[in-house]
Order: C-alpha cells, then sequence, then structure tokens
C-alpha cells in the first residue's frame, strides 16, 4: 500500500507543526515497514507459548516455570518476539489506522489521507469473521485466557466496534451505500450475536464473545457505545433499550472512589490506565448523544480517580493504580495514547485534562519517536522495547496525534474535531435510513 505522506501545517503553533511531522514520518514508516506486525502476545499465539500460558493458568508453580523464559524475554529481549510467533495483520490497528487517516484528510483536505483511509476500509471487509451472518472481527490468533482459548476469528465486542467507528466516520466523509449496509450489520451483530446477562432491574452485564458469560465492564461500555450509535444512525430505539442496560451495568459498578474493576469477577479486580480510558471515552460518547444525566456524574468521579490514581509522580500516564502482579514495563506507549484520546474527549468539561493533553503530547514527541518514523511501544524498567506492535500502540498512537491535529486545526464550522467526533451521529447521517 502506498500512503501518500505529504501535508503542510502554515501558520500552526510549534506543537503542532512538531506533530504534523511526526505523523508525517509515521506515515513513511508505515509505508515502509508493511501492515503486519508482530504484538505484545507474540510471545503466546503460537502453539508453544499458548501451552505454556495455558498451563500457567491451570498448574500453578509448573505453569509459571513454563512462561519464565517468554516473560524474562518480554522484559529484557522484547525482539526474540520473534522465536515463537510471525509478523500478523490486526484488525483493531486496520480500523485506527482507517481513523487517523480520516483525521489527516480532515486536519489537511488533503484528498489522498481519504484514500489511504478507504484502503482500510477494504482490508477490514476481507478480514471479518467469516463464520458468522453479520460483520464483526476478533483477533487473528488463538487468545489463551484465564476462562480459556478464544478462538482464532471469534469476534470480540472489544474489536468490532472499532471497526465501527471506521465506517462511521469515513462514510461521512464520503458517503457509500455499502458502508451504510455494513453499519447495518455490525449493529445486528453487536444486538443479537453478543448475549446480555441481567445483573439487576435495569442493568444487563454482556458477553466478551458470542460464547462467555459477560461480566467485563469496558465490553459493556463499548456496546453500549455502539448501539447507542446505532439507534441514532439506523434510527432504531430497540438498539437504545439494549445499551441502556449495558450503559447501567457500567454505571452501577463503578467504585465509591471512581474507579472501575476490569471485570466484576472477583478475580479481576485490578484498575488499570488503558481500560479505565475506553470505559470513560464511551460514556462520554454516550453522555453526548443521549444527554443521560447519571453518565455525567460518573464521569466527574471518574476523571478525579484517573487523575489523582493512573499518572506517576512526573505526570505521565502509569499502568495500574495498583498492579494485579508483575509488571516487567514501566510506561506503555498504549496508555499515552489512549490518554491522549480521553484528554481531547474531556478536556472542555475537564480543564485539568488540557494541562495532561499537553504534557503527554510533548512528551511523546520528545521521548518516544524512534529515527525511523515509529514509536517505542515500552519503557521497560531497563531499556525499551522498540518492538513495532500495530495493535499493542503504533496504530492507537497514530490515531490520537491525527486527533489532536485535526482538533487543533478546528473544522470550518467553527465546531471542535473533538465535538464532532462524538456528534457526528447527530448530523445528516442520523436522518437517513438503511
Amino acid at each position: 500500500m502506498n500512503h501518500k505522506h505529504r501535508w503542510s501545517s502554515p501558520g500552526q503553533p510549534q506543537a503542532v507543526d512538531a506533530v504534523s511531522r511526526v505523523l508525517s514520518s509515521f506515515v513513511q514508516w508505515l509505508d515502509s515497514y508493511g501492515e503486519t506486525s508482530w504484538d505484545y502476545q507474540s510471545f503466546f499465539a503460537g502453539s508453544v507459548g499458548g501451552r505454556a500460558k495455558a498451563l500457567y493458568y491451570s498448574h500453578g508453580l509448573i505453569g509459571t516455570a513454563a512462561v519464565a523464559p517468554m516473560i524474562f524475554c518480554e522484559a529484557f529481549l522484547p525482539t526474540a518476539r520473534r522465536l515463537f510467533h510471525h509478523p500478523i495483520r490486526f484488525p483493531i490497528a486496520d480500523a485506527h489506522y482507517a481513523m487517523g487517516f480520516a483525521f489527516l484528510y480532515q486536519a489537511t483536505g488533503d484528498s489522498s489521507q481519504l484514500e489511504n483511509a478507504i484502503q482500510f476500509l477494504t482490508e477490514l471487509k476481507m478480514s471479518c469473521c467469516r463464520d458468522f451472518k453479520e460483520y464483526c472481527w476478533g483477533y487473528p490468533f488463538h487468545w489463551v485466557t484465564r476462562n480459556g482459548t478464544i478462538r482464532s476469528q471469534t469476534p470480540l465486542i472489544t474489536t468490532t466496534p472499532y471497526v465501527y467507528e471506521a465506517f462511521l466516520q469515513i462514510f461521512e466523509l464520503n458517503p457509500r451505500d455499502e458502508w451504510k449496509l455494513i453499519l447495518g450489520s455490525i449493529a445486528r451483530h453487536a444486538a443479537i450475536d453478543i448475549k446480555d446477562f441481567r445483573t439487576s432491574e435495569k442493568a444487563s452485564s454482556c458477553s466478551y464473545t458470542p460464547f462467555d458469560k459477560g461480566g467485563v465492564i469496558n465490553a459493556a461500555a463499548y456496546r453500549a457505545f455502539l448501539l447507542t450509535s446505532a439507534s441514532k444512525v439506523l434510527s432504531n430505539e430497540d438498539y437504545w433499550k439494549i445499551a441502556e442496560r449495558n450503559l447501567h451495568f457500567v454505571l452501577e459498578n463503578q467504585n465509591p472512589d471512581g474507579s472501575w474493576f476490569y471485570a466484576m469477577d472477583g478475580v479481576r479486580d485490578f484498575v488499570d490506565h488503558y481500560h479505565s480510558c475506553f470505559v470513560m471515552k464511551a460514556i462520554a460518547k454516550i453522555y453526548r448523544l443521549t444527554g443521560h444525566e447519571p453518565c455525567k456524574d460518573a464521569l466527574s468521579k471518574g476523571i478525579k480517580y484517573y487523575l489523582e490514581n493512573l499518572f506517576s509522580e512526573d505526570g505521565l500516564p502509569k499502568p495500574f493504580s495498583k498492579a494485579p502482579r508483575l509488571t516487567v514495563y514501566k510506561r506503555e506507549l498504549y496508555d499515552c495514547a489512549e490518554c491522549i484520546n480521553l484528554c481531547l474527549l474531556l478536556r472542555d468539561r475537564f480543564p485539568a485534562l488540557d494541562r495532561t493533553l499537553e504534557k503527554v503530547v510533548t512528551h511523546i514527541l520528545k521521548t518516544w519517536v524512534k529515527r525511523d518514523g515509529s514509536f517505542r511501544s515500552r519503557k521497560l524498567h531497563l531499556g525499551w522495547d522498540n518492538v513495532p506492535m500495530h495493535r499493542w500502540g503504533q496504530s492507537q498512537m497514530f490515531r490520537s496525534l491525527a486527533f489532536y491535529l485535526s482538533e487543533a486545526r478546528r473544522v470550518t464550522s467553527g465546531k471542535s474535531c473533538a465535538k464532532t467526533v462524538m456528534d457526528h451521529q447527530l448530523l445528516p447521517l442520523a436522518s437517513q435510513r438503511l
């Protein structure tokens, strides 16, 4: 794929110019490197690592010994990933790249950026889960988890909503009937194939895949946003009824201090950075679309906890408020990318996020950009993990910086791009029908 990468930023502040240059260099790197990559799960995506990880979950000390070589490599020899698996393509990364190029088009008016975005949509059409009637996406490897192995090409409610957003964002820039049909298909998948589990009079959890029992907070948040959006875009009130119950599950399970555990299973009760961002981003978008008042209170408590507990003393994102286990890294590109996204969505309501935004963007530009144009992936306890991983930070950081550039330049209507992103379902598309 030949990613065209020339654009200018006349008259922009220094920080915006720097972001524009970094994005231009990144696009050149992407064109050279290609659209497949290793992943942080590469150690466990192959047969050897997968068996070791399954043993870890089922056989205590024996399992710990089995995964120890992979954990050692992750901490001290990240390039050893190539010994355990091969580069693969990730739909979630393609969705982020599609949205990132769409933001570049919005920021610059350069039609080649829209062409790049559309090419990623073409890839996404080909990578959907073929065993399902509706459009949906998952991982291209067997994912060994605490609750068993999720087979390759099993739809994930944490992946499919990003593809939905990518198709919707680009549809609004360049409407095509085919993309309208795909949006409708994605919504049907989220409403029908993903299952509900009643947790209270007003709330329901949802499954992570079409086959599990639910309980993961960010899964419910993702589905709540997707179906809230679809209820507006497709004028289908039934989608909002489903979304509202998932939203109430998220709101009812916010801790008194404002945080959310990863899951309500009594086991995965950690609080980490990027999952906290996922949950609050979804709530913020739902609030913008519906004015649902409890969302506002949840965000106020959530942002307070976020700023007080998920940043280190230097004011930069840290992975966990309390780590559930020994971690081999000090800071993660993914956390920084999601921090930028959250700040862009909510800085008008929470001014402290504006300061956080500029600090994190400045830090990324100064410290995380490699000479080849890509980003470092993790700051380890000793040195860096410099292996480029499309799913684990590269695509997310590209999108977040493109969003930052688009927001900084404003749309011609005078409305900020952050508001445009959250309001997009209420623009002309809302009056259309599939």
